[in-house]
């Protein structure tokens, strides 16, 4: 168990004073636009991290996050030497130990609970960044070689990846640059603004060339206060306003009959569905006015009239509840009734992930499960399984968990199970991370990750088409490794000898695509764009079962669903509890990205402090001003936070900002002490803006 692995160099050493230089690179996060970076590096340090102005997508143009980047990565309280508790768990009391000795110690007690049963170790991980070795590479091939529990990815997107599947084949649709050359644009669950800005880009030069812009969010967010209309519909019900702008198609005879016919399947079925949505019915399931939904009807129904291009730009938060795949099938179909797959710039996006030749065989080596077919346990889950005992139908008690890449204790719902479950004394821990973050705070060993600054990678997309490399621009602070080398050398200690455990990153970054990607093009220039057609469904062509956009999924109804889209109830409908009568949705604050960067000092300056938005109706009802410290509450748990009165939130819904790390709360939570463990109706995913809530004053009026 002490064998010590060989050395595989992962950055290039310090060149003391070297000339100032530029490396090509790619912003890690989990964001659309996967921009391409230039770091400059003097003597050593990274001066400066900006845009790459050659990439057309990034066009030298990086969000605030991002070209704050030296500040996160020479942050002084950046990990960088490994630590092992020596205090109660969640304390964060923790002494400096060597690698030696962390990994000789993790290996054994690694080893010890596989001979028991090895699917009681499991992964926890996601995407703290998005490349393909750093996130899910060598990890993946030694949690496989081990035998460990599997776990389902699901905490961001599964819902609406899903929906698209089963719609249109996959997670496909129009290139985000066509967008400028729309002329109606629904930009549907995405705040743009803040977390997809070069799609921004192009949403404003189609404006500026006459375009019609409308945002549909249950909040005002500042992409709504940019757009020509806003819709503020209540959570979990886009699919009955789907259904209803259908039933205006259909009633007024706005459709692509041609197209129907020819590439979609199910229509007859999906027309009689649609025509029992008249607007005035979605208008008291949606809260909006049905004329305002008639409006949309005729405005996207005249594109087809007019024979000019439409397009829907979808995200994440509106699959985020009980019906989140239903709701994206529901937006998937609008397209092809009105024939917009003809036009470059019509059709819909939710993600290009699904057209990057990823060969994620090569990469995470399922092979090395011989066999095997450990359990799955789903993320969004975590808080109950970490505090389920041995059981027939659950298996065994999970007596060990390696995170990277997430901070699940501040990023899972239903945190305070999750808080308990981590703070077991007998289950062993070990986080990969830059920063003591609240999951960090837990671990028996923190061992110290790189940045993207100082490790190999490459990156797919999910909002453009093109593949980017990472080169390291300095060599690692501290005794950072980068993830993959850490596996690697667990895997050593662990006796794995496959070949595979010896791959390099650099060699893990070329084998990613199979050859399909000129990996020379990618050490030339950083980047390297996809051969795709201008308008890949123009004449169907869907990568579906049928070859055409599925209205009826026969997928879905063999597996005992209703194989056409429809409006589901949440798990928790508004207004449905008179001890909690308000939804709470909790979108992410501009200045952070999911719970990165919270400790950046300048980003939590420009955000402030945690807020909860409430419109000035329910804020008056309950004696609520602005700055007054409220209780929001549930059954699930309370989260003491600072009310922000502001027509940013619309009547009955108030909007709970994330995700702040528990330990800056005012009682050492976060707004995911709320929400809940319920799945979604397709995909297994989280249903964060499906949550009912109270809120009253701290302490309450007398």
């Amino acid at each position: 168990m002490n064998i010590t692995p060989p050395p595989v160099p992962d950055a290039p050493a310090r060149t003391p004073d070297a000339p100032p230089r530029q490396v090509r690179g790619a912003c890690p996060h989990d964001c659309p636009d996967t921009c391409a970076l230039l770091t400059t590096v003097e003597n050593g340090v990274a001066i400066k991290v900006q845009g790459n102005p050659a990439h057309p997508q990034t066009g030298g143009v990086l969000c605030n996050k991002v070209s704050r980047y030296t500040e996160r990565t020479y942050h002084p309280e950046r990990l960088l030497v490994p630590l092992k508790r020596v205090g109660p768990k969640g304390s964060g009391q923790f002494e400096p130990v060597s690698w030696e000795a962390a990994l000789d110690d993790i290996a054994t007690r690694l080893a010890s609970i596989a001979q028991r049963n090895p699917e009681a170790i499991a992964p926890y991980s996601y995407a703290g960044t998005m490349g393909l070795v750093q996130c899910e590479s060598m990890a993946a091939r030694f949690f496989h070689r081990l035998g460990a529990s599997l776990l389902e990815r699901t905490i961001c997107s599964a819902a609406g990846g899903e929906g698209m599947t089963q719609t249109l084949g996959g997670k496909v649709g129009m290139r985000v640059e066509f967008f400028a050359e729309s002329r109606l644009i629904l930009i549907w669950g995405s705040n743009s603004v803040g977390s997809n800005l070069h799609f921004w880009r192009y949403a404003q030069q189609a404006r500026r060339n006459g375009a019609r812009l409308v945002c549909i969010d249950p909040r005002r967010s500042e992409t709504a206060d940019k757009c020509d209309e806003h819709i503020a519909l209540l959570p979990g019900t886009d699919a009955a306003l789907a259904l209803a702008l259908m039933h205006e198609l259909i009633t007024h005879d706005w459709l692509d009959h041609d197209y129907l016919a020819r590439h979609t399947v199910g229509w007859e079925a999906l027309r009689a569905r649609a025509l029992q949505w008249s607007p005035a019915r979605a208008a008291a399931v949606c809260g909006v006015p049905a004329e305002q939904i008639e409006a949309l009807g005729r405005d996207y129904g005249q594109c087809f009239v007019s024979r000019q291009p439409a397009a829907i730009r979808l995200n994440y938060g509106m699959q985020r509840v009980r019906g989140g795949g239903n709701a994206t099938r529901a937006v998937a179909c609008l397209p092809a009734l009105i024939g917009a797959w003809r036009h470059r710039a019509g059709g819909v996006l939710l993600s290009t992930s699904g057209l990057f030749p990823v060969d994620k065989a090569a990469l995470q080596r399922p092979d090395l499960l011989a066999g095997r077919n450990p359990r799955t346990l789903n993320m969004i889950t975590v808080g109950d399984d970490l505090l389920r005992e041995s059981s027939a139908s659950f298996g065994p008690k999970i007596e060990a968990l390696i995170v990277y890449n997430s901070n699940p204790v501040a990023v899972a719902p239903d945190s305070g199970k999750v808080t308990r479950g981590f703070a077991r004394e007998d289950l062993f821990t070990v986080v990969l991370e830059h920063f003591q973050t609240d999951t960090a705070d837990h671990a028996d060993y923190l061992l110290p990750a790189t940045t993207q600054l100082e490790h190999w990678d490459v990156h797919s997309a999910y909002g453009h088409t093109d593949v980017l490399l990472n080169r390291p621009a300095i060599a690692p602070l501290g005794q950072a490794r980068s993830n993959a080398r850490i596996f690697r050398e667990l895997a050593a200690r662990m006796g794995f000898t496959e070949p595979c455990f010896a791959d390099s990153d650099e060699t893990l970054c070329r084998a990613a695509f199979g050859g399909k990607i000129d990996f020379q093009t990618l050490l030339d220039q950083g980047f390297a764009t996809l051969d795709l057609p201008d308008a890949p469904f123009a004449a169907g062509g869907f990568p579906t079962p049928s070859g055409k956009c599925e209205f009826f999924s026969a997928r879905l109804a063999a597996q005992g669903l209703d194989g056409l889209p429809d409006q589901l109830a949440n798990h928790e409908p508004a207004a449905a509890s008179a001890e909690f009568p308000l939804a709470m949705i909790s979108p992410p604050a501009r200045n952070f990205l999911n719970s990165t960067f919270v400790n950046v000092k300048s980003l939590r300056d420009m955000e402030g402090e945690p807020v909860l938005e409430m419109h000035p109706r329910d804020a008056a009802a309950r004696g609520i001003a602005s700055g007054a410290i409220v209780r929001v509450f549930n059954r699930r748990g309370a989260y003491r936070v600072k009310a922000e009165v502001s027509s940013r939130a619309r009547p009955g819904v108030v909007n709970g900002m994330g995700i702040w790390w528990r330990k800056m709360g005012l009682n050492g939570t976060n707004v995911n002490e709320l929400t809940s463990q319920h799945l979604t109706d397709l995909g297994r995913g989280p249903v964060f803006y499906d949550c009912l809530v109270q809120v009253r004053p701290d302490p309450p009026i007398a």
